[in-house]
């Protein structure tokens, strides 16, 4: 008997088993089996028509075209995960040292009201027609009208007729900021009269302006 036969049929009978085997569903296809029997009674399987001078019987018999394999079975590549990516190394510490603040000097006094204060607004000295004096804080100087003397035609007073005056302005200069104390107080000195003796129509407006000059001067440098 023929080994090489023999082992051909063996390779397509167990071929026929694997989708039993797999517990899967498979593909199936009609193949066909040749049965040969020699003169000597030797009996071979396969799937080729038989040799000349054979006796050959022919079946038809299920076979599989593809069997799909479970996962996890024998020959089955089992998709691996993919390697987590390493964590992202911490950043270094940082090697520069943090600088210490200096703590204030425990002798350090703070700073004195007066230091805080600001030098008082500027001032203006002004001079009348009359050689008055006053100061104030309107850089513009003031008008007056100063009245004339009119006379007759034959060039006597007694006998001039209507009035006439002369619209002059007075003089003014701004005070020098070494003088601006003394000036800040005697402008308090004369808003404090005009306040004290005021008309009673300009008493509120008068006291206003008083009260006003005297924080000025409070606040400012030259506060005592």
């Amino acid at each position: 008997m023929s080994m090489k036969p023999v082992v051909r049929s063996l390779a397509m009978l167990s071929m026929l088993g694997l989708s039993w085997h797999a517990g899967m569903p498979a593909v199936h296809a009609e193949v066909v089996i040749y049965r040969c029997t020699d003169a000597s009674g030797a009996l071979t399987l396969q799937n080729a028509p038989c040799p000349k001078g054979m006796k050959q019987e022919q079946r038809t018999m299920q076979g599989i075209n593809t069997v799909p394999m479970a996962p996890g079975q024998p020959g089955t590549a089992t998709p691996t995960a993919a390697p987590a990516p390493a964590a992202a190394a911490a950043p270094a510490a940082s090697t520069t040292p943090t600088p210490t603040p200096t703590p204030p000097a425990a002798d350090a006094a703070p700073p004195s009201s007066e230091a805080r204060r600001l030098p008082p607004p500027v001032l203006f000295q002004c001079t009348t027609y009359d050689k008055g004096s006053y100061v104030t804080e309107d850089p513009i100087p003031a008008s007056r009208c100063v009245t004339l003397r009119t006379v007759g035609l034959d060039g006597n007073p007694q006998s001039g007729a209507g009035q006439a005056c002369e619209v002059v302005r007075d003089t003014c200069a701004r005070v020098p900021d070494g003088a601006l104390c003394d000036a800040w107080q005697k402008r308090r000195d004369e808003t404090e009269v005009a306040s004290r003796f005021a008309r009673p129509e300009n008493a509120a407006k008068n006291r206003a302006d008083f009260e006003r000059v005297v924080r000025i001067v409070a606040e400012s440098s030259c506060g005592s």
